[in-house]
């Protein structure tokens, strides 16, 4: 079925670009082999002319997606008919070097898990065709790696649209120090992942200002509103700088904690210094800076913040917040 497909597909293709003029449906389904079979009597009339029609649209649209362009023309009869203008479809010469396939071969697959799979293992199909070196192995320098960006988040295509289309959106958003969502209203920058989560920046107009927004704290669907920017968008979108710094990676101070022995390890990871206190307990001085709280929330019980006074102060906060469900 796949090798018929294909074979309807080139020969519905020869027929658009070697015509110097449009082709109606009618001529179309007279002179390729498949349309002619979806058209036999014995369908019945009205029957075969559904299973052509319904053939010949998506063949159009297939060739569309694979970049085809595909004219319609209106005769002075009223008659619509089709074709390729050879200009349209003519690509200039591309040249890839081995390290520029590596990056396209990767670029490709690290959407391997994503919506985007398909279109991008389209895009570096037609690549190949108009140019990429056959000889160039796009994961032969990289045969080890495997890389794979996690996107299991409902709001990752329409933010990733939004981003592109450079519209507006609103979507339902959970801090962690909150106990229910609240309606934001942001225009999108740009999308990145970082540490094995995806962020939003972009600017919050109920806040006036950038924002950060971590896309497994979006509930609900996210809603487009209208389109244009009031704020002008960065030329460099620094996403994995803000949530680093937000996320206390960039730190002046230093806490101290203490943590339940055999527990924590990406905490003890960071950690300047270690003391045991003995009866399973752990002291611990690690880099503090902004979000330090939020993330120490996500450890329970098994953390305790001995100082600053202000950082236990978030902490429990946190925490009674999340108790309150």
């Amino acid at each position: 079925m796949a090798i018929a497909k294909a074979e309807r597909l080139m020969n519905l293709a020869l027929c658009l670009l070697g015509t110097r003029r449009p082709l109606s449906k009618r001529e179309l389904r007279d002179s390729i082999e498949a349309y002619v079979e979806a058209s036999r009597p014995e369908r019945g009339a009205a029957g075969s002319d559904d299973s052509f029609n319904r053939m010949f649209e998506r063949d159009k649209d297939d060739l569309r997606e694979l970049g085809l362009v595909i004219e319609t023309v209106e005769n002075i009869d009223g008659e619509v008919g089709y074709l390729a203008r050879r200009d349209s479809n003519r690509l200039p010469a591309i040249t890839l070097d081995a390290e520029e396939a590596a990056a396209l071969g990767l670029a490709a697959k690290v959407w391997q898990q994503a919506r985007l799979a398909g279109a991008a293992s389209g895009a570096l199909q037609k690549l190949r065709a108009a140019g990429l070196p056959e000889d160039v192995d796009p994961y032969e320098a990289h045969g080890a790696l495997e890389p794979r960006i996690p996107v299991h988040e409902a709001a990752f295509e329409p933010l990733m649209l939004a981003c592109r289309d450079r519209r507006p959106v609103v979507f339902d958003y959970r801090k962690a120090s909150a106990a229910r969502p609240e309606p934001r209203h942001v225009e999108p920058w740009a999308l990145e992942c970082w540490r094995g989560h995806w962020y939003l920046a972009g600017f919050d107009r109920d806040r006036g200002a950038e924002r950060v927004f971590r896309l497994s704290r979006i509930t609900g669907r996210v809603r487009s509103r209208g389109t244009g920017l009031t704020a002008p968008v960065p030329d460099v979108v620094t996403v994995r700088e803000t949530v680093a710094s937000w996320a206390g990676e960039i730190a002046d101070r230093s806490a101290l904690i203490r943590l339940r022995s055999g527990s924590g390890y990406p905490l003890r990871a960071k950690a300047t210094a270690v003391r045991e206190l003995g009866d399973g307990w752990d002291e611990l001085e690690i880099p503090y800076g902004h979000g330090l709280d939020a993330w120490l929330v996500e450890f329970g019980p098994d953390v305790v913040v001995v100082e600053p006074a202000e950082l236990r102060t978030d902490v429990v906060d946190r925490l009674r917040a999340v108790a309150k469900g």
